[in-house]
């Protein structure tokens, strides 16, 4: 069998979004909106049509009644409310326009960042939406390695470091810099970090290392042929390797071929393919830009919301499939009904089967569910549902059942001695000097009234405690 060999292919324009998640204070809500605010972010909703042209760069605008009728009305009231709601996807974009330039490997690619997005989702959870675009001439390879680059927020592995970037007359040494020192440092104080996990990433210990999630729409130049070669690199982002030379993480055409049918969607074949992977979901074209006005202004309109609702989804699955492995049966009896409760608000409210009434929008969120595993992940959270209720019952039965088994064995004991369970020494002042006196049965008297009383005192603090206990839990938890 001959080895796949790598075609070369030059891309003449690319559209790149990086989306970086974030844990934030879900009690900080309404401060962060106000910080947005007085940075300059404006509030996204559909009814602002002057905002159509504003984001996405000098050559492109999307159509805000496009939006409006692409998705189900159950899902654009999340996505697009009128004004900011807790339980809602609320967006704050601003104009970014500011050039710089990435080094790595020995080239230098110069970009233009158009505009950042936070969106701030329901659960604490945040995305971070940088537009930016390439107009220069690029081998294949060399815009890859700038993407591969570029979504390392900390670079660890050897082959991810020395990159730099140039911005503003300043040198930044990773993307980390570059995002909370330049871009948006406003946001630093207001994310949630996991005190046992370094770096941003650690604020979502349940998710991925410290790369964004990047969406691209390229242009080759008109006249190339796309191959399978090309198209399964885009999705791996394969650029250049450590001999400064293109590269394919696969050398079997079998294994090319079977990566394309899962990820690939040729309803443009041969001139346009969409990839979408763990790391990318991106498009590459050989046609000019002026014929593909419609399918970039979807790309930076529906789909893009399409991505963000899946990825959404794939965020909250990972952060309650990790939460339940973290829960301490005996000790989390509060937790546990709070993840029950979080679990079922997010399958009542935001996972939907079906979100789009359009057919690209269906086939896109086919091909989104099927590589983000979300089904299988949602039936994981579903089953863990199940088995969260069936152990909090078992609990419970056990809790009754030794209550009741207290209660019964003190009726019975106060059922034989009657009325003659108080003694006459009890009547008025009691002598305790004449307790060591008592019979035998006195001694049982006296036994039963005082443990009866401790335990219903005790019964009284226990429950009492558990309730501030709960209420305390809730309100720390309300802070995130």
């Amino acid at each position: 069998m001959k080895p796949v060999e790598i075609t070369p292919l030059t891309i003449e324009r690319g559209y790149v979004n990086f989306l970086f998640p974030f844990a934030f204070h879900e009690k900080k809500r309404q401060q962060l909106i106000e910080e947005l605010g007085r940075e300059g972010y404006t509030f996204f909703c559909l009814n602002k049509s002057e905002l159509e042209d504003k984001f996405y760069g000098p050559d492109v605008a999307v159509r805000h009644a496009e939006l409006e009728q692409f998705f189900f009305p159950f899902v654009e009231d999340k996505l697009f409310p009128s004004e900011p709601h807790d339980n809602t996807f609320n967006r704050f974009s601003r104009s970014f326009e500011e050039s710089g330039e990435l080094l790595v490997d020995g080239a230098c690619t110069p970009y233009a960042i158009h505009s950042l997005d936070i969106t701030l989702c329901p659960f604490g959870i945040g995305l971070m939406t940088i537009r930016l675009e390439v107009d220069e001439e690029l081998p294949l390879h060399h815009m890859l390695n700038f993407i591969h680059h570029f979504r390392v927020v900390e670079a660890k592995l050897e082959e991810e470091k020395g990159a730099i970037i140039r911005a503003s007359n300043r040198t930044f040494t990773s993307t980390n810099e570059y995002i909370f020192e330049h871009m948006i440092p406003c946001l630093h104080p207001f994310i949630l970090r996991e005190h046992r996990l370094p770096g941003y990433f650690g604020t979502l210990p349940y998710f991925e290392d410290e790369r964004m999630y990047s969406s691209a729409f390229l242009f080759a130049a008109p006249g190339q042929e796309l191959t399978s070669d090309q198209l399964y690199r885009l999705g791996q982002l394969d650029g250049i390797n450590s001999k400064g030379e293109p590269f394919i993480s696969s050398t079997s055409p079998d294994y090319v071929d079977r990566y394309l049918k899962r990820h690939a969607q040729d309803r443009s074949a041969p001139f346009t393919y969409t990839v979408t992977s763990e790391f990318t979901y991106s498009t590459l074209t050989v046609c000019n830009q002026e014929d593909m006005v419609d399918e970039l202004r979807q790309f930076m309109s529906t789909h893009y919301y399409n991505l963000l609702l899946h990825y959404f989804y794939r965020i909250m699955l990972l952060r309650l499939s990790f939460e339940h492995s973290n829960v301490s049966w005996k000790k989390d009896e509060s937790y546990v009904e709070e993840l029950i409760e979080m679990i079922s608000k997010f399958s009542a409210r935001y996972y939907f089967g079906e979100v789009s009434v359009r057919t690209t929008g269906k086939e896109h969120a086919k091909t989104f569910v099927d590589v983000f595993n979300l089904d299988l992940t949602f039936r994981e959270v579903r089953d863990t549902l199940n088995e969260l209720y069936r152990t909090q019952e078992n609990q419970a039965d056990k809790r009754q059942n030794y209550l009741l088994f207290m209660l019964t064995t003190f009726t019975v004991v106060s059922g034989i001695y009657g009325m003659n369970l108080v003694i006459e020494d009890w009547k008025g002042f009691t002598d305790w000097s004449k307790v060591p006196g008592y019979s035998f049965f006195e001694w049982i008297s006296l036994i039963v009234a005082l443990t009866g009383i401790g335990l219903s005192f005790l019964l009284i603090v226990i429950t009492l405690g558990a309730t501030i206990k709960k209420r305390y839990r809730r309100y720390k938890r309300s802070q995130f």
